[in-house]
């Protein structure tokens, strides 16, 4: 069957359309849905793998549960594509992470039944305590749920919420989706508890003996209770040594099989009667029914970047050279060279090019989980015993580990390099996934260097540049997709290279990493209109180098262009010309402070003002007001 044409996913308009299905209705219904997401994803691009993970689970919840009065939160978020399937969404699923389709993570703007807009990992216990206690203080009888996993429970984040849900006693259901995975396999001791509880085949046997022994003994008073209790208790002590859970003091459920929806619905029920938190541990695989996903031992088609072959599961666009893959190539370059080369990821060893490092060197790469937090400090740590780190992260995560970026690391002035992948403007992850906040923020750390590459070349030169560097922390930062051709600079004064020349020099753009290419245009169009530029990339942003300072006094006006919010390196530069005391006005072009929706990254940059067309608009607004004067003679090169 295909997609939606007929059968039962069709007639789904709701979770109340779910409640009277049959077991083979439903069975049939996992199979037409686990069909519709290969085939609309298959177009679109999308976080396929751990949805087809989640089918069965997802329809028990709306099953047992009255959402939206009840509470269902998705950790990760890109486990809802199927949530979003059956609260009426299905026909938003051809522009899935397109501009004006569906989100790719729950969207409170799309459903009242999503209740976070979440994309970053382990959050949903912390909503979820909130929420309960919430209800409990208002006397509302509504039920909050959870669900976590596809490496979510490697984030101590989550572990400081259980200790609050344990205290509280509220009621709260908390939905353990043990995949094994995040985006690869999972890392760490808490994964290895949870895998011997899947590989142990004598766990279920057991605890269904005890439990028809309970149901067979009459249970006479609290005395035979508690004997019963500790046997029980014992039995599975012995066979899972660590009681994880229920140690916090929280009940425990299961484990069950996370693709058999009667056993999922049965636990469910339980949980939710039990009137206090509760964990109900399911066993899913990731990437479940479909070949393709199942056969990808590397991520299970967690995520395909763009359209698909069905039958293959390879992507159709021919292959590109991509930012990440310049950089993990020149890190296994330097590690070659350099033996104190380490390697640190949270989670994301694929995406970030660590992998590629981690199959040459296996024992200096480090994939620490979803805990960047932890990242950052081991990395400190492994600084100080005279390695050099070099954590590679998507930049809209570091954000969670300003603290340990500036504290543990700038404050030692220790040679840790921090490689931002996905930063700017991301596009159909949406904002959540945007990397546009790292320019601004950790601009502002004493001692931080940050790199901003335009093309491969420039990847390459300024990771030698920034490992090389011992007396404090280095941020290299690029885009998502594929490397635009290279742009060779005419010289380089001092650290900055300098792209365009013009005989007359009315304007310096300035342009931070990827724009460059959009500046190179930008002064293009600006020279037609009678203007001259001179187009410079810093190639190390902040701190500004002092050559920018004397550049700009050559020019009438000073425009700085970037891909990220306002405050970062335009900033920076308006600061380093007052200190210079260089009295030339300065105009930044950067992202607006607002939040912007998921599209591609053309119609994001469009939306912000950052089009070669809008820069040079601007840019012939802003001189043609200014004071007429003789334009300034080109400057003696240096």
């Amino acid at each position: 069957m295909s997609e939606t044409d007929g059968g039962l996913l069709a007639a789904i308009t709701g979770p109340q359309d779910l409640k009277g299905l049959t077991p083979a209705e439903l069975a049939l219904l996992a199979t037409e849905i686990r069909d519709f997401l290969v085939a609309k994803v298959s177009r679109t691009g999308g976080h396929l793998g751990p949805n087809l993970g989640v089918v069965e689970l997802t329809l028990a919840l709306h099953r047992v549960f009255d959402s939206p009065r009840d509470r269902i939160l998705f950790d990760t978020g890109h486990q809802a594509y199927v949530h979003k399937m059956v609260t009426g969404r299905q026909d938003g699923f051809d522009l899935l992470r397109r501009r004006g389709g569906l989100s790719g993570y729950p969207s409170r703007a799309e459903s009242e039944h999503d209740v976070i807009e979440n994309s970053h990992a382990s959050t949903a216990l912390s909503y979820a305590d909130g929420m309960a206690k919430a209800f409990a203080l208002r006397g509302e009888p509504r039920h909050v749920v959870a669900v976590v996993g596809d490496g979510a429970l490697t984030g101590g984040m989550c572990w400081e919420a259980l200790n609050n849900i344990a205290a509280a006693e509220n009621p709260l259901v908390i939905v353990v989706n043990d995949n094994g995975r995040s985006y690869a396999p999972t890392i760490g001791g808490l994964a290895q508890h949870l895998a011997s509880l899947r590989l142990n085949p004598g766990y279920e046997k057991v605890l269904d003996l005890v439990k028809d022994a309970l149901g067979r003994t009459p249970l006479v008073g609290a005395p035979m209770y508690e004997v019963l209790h500790a046997v029980k208790k014992g039995i599975k002590d012995a066979v899972a040594p660590q009681a994880l859970f229920e140690d916090l003091g929280i009940k425990y459920v299961g484990p069950v099989d996370g693709h058999d929806i009667v056993a999922v619905e049965s636990a469910l029920a339980k949980a939710k009667r039990f009137g206090g938190p509760v964990i109900v541990h399911a066993v899913t695989r990731k990437g479940y029914g479909y070949r393709p996903a199942e056969d990808d031992e590397a991520d299970c088609l967690h995520g395909p970047s763009s359209a698909f072959d069905v039958a293959t599961g390879k992507l159709l666009a021919p292959p590109t050279l991509k930012w990440t893959s310049v950089f993990a190539d020149e890190l296994v370059a330097l590690a070659d060279e350099r033996a104190d080369i380490v390697g640190i990821t949270a989670a994301m060893a694929e995406p970030t090019g660590i992998a590629r490092l981690a199959r040459r060197y296996p024992d200096r790469a480090f994939d620490v989980g979803i805990a960047e937090q932890h990242a950052v400090t081991s990395a400190a740590g492994l600084a100080m015993g005279g390695m050099h780190p070099v954590v590679a992260v998507y930049a809209t995560f570091l954000n969670r580990a300003f603290d340990q970026v500036l504290l543990d690391v700038a404050l030692h002035r220790l040679p840790v390099t921090f490689v931002l992948d996905r930063a700017g403007i991301t596009g159909p992850d949406g904002p959540s996934h945007y990397g546009i906040w790292d320019l601004a923020v950790f601009g502002n750390v004493p001692g931080l260097r940050i790199a901003a590459p335009r093309d491969a070349a420039t990847v390459r030169e300024e990771l030698r540049e920034a490992v090389a560097i011992e007396d404090g922390p280095t941020v290299l930062r690029f885009p998502t997709g594929t490397v635009p051709p290279d742009l060779p600079a005419l010289r380089r004064r001092g650290p900055v290279d300098v792209l365009v020349e013009a005989e007359r020099r009315d304007v310096l753009l300035v342009c931070v990493g990827a724009l460059a290419h959009l500046a190179v245009d930008a002064a293009a169009r600006v020279g037609e209109q009678g203007y001259g530029v001179t187009v410079v990339d810093p190639r190390w942003v902040r701190p500004v180098p002092v050559e920018i300072a004397a550049l700009a006094r050559e020019h009438r006006l000073v425009v700085t262009v970037e891909d990220g919010v306002r405050g970062g390196v335009g900033d920076a530069v308006a600061q380093a010309l007052r200190d210079a005391e260089v009295p030339v006005p300065v105009r930044d072009l950067a992202i607006p402070r607002d939040w912007y929706p998921h599209g591609s990254r053309a119609e994001i940059l469009a939306d912000a003002g950052l089009t070669a067309q809008d820069v040079a608009r601007h840019i012939v607004e802003a001189i043609s007001g200014l004071e007429p004067q003789a334009h300034v003679l080109p400057a003696a090169r240096s």
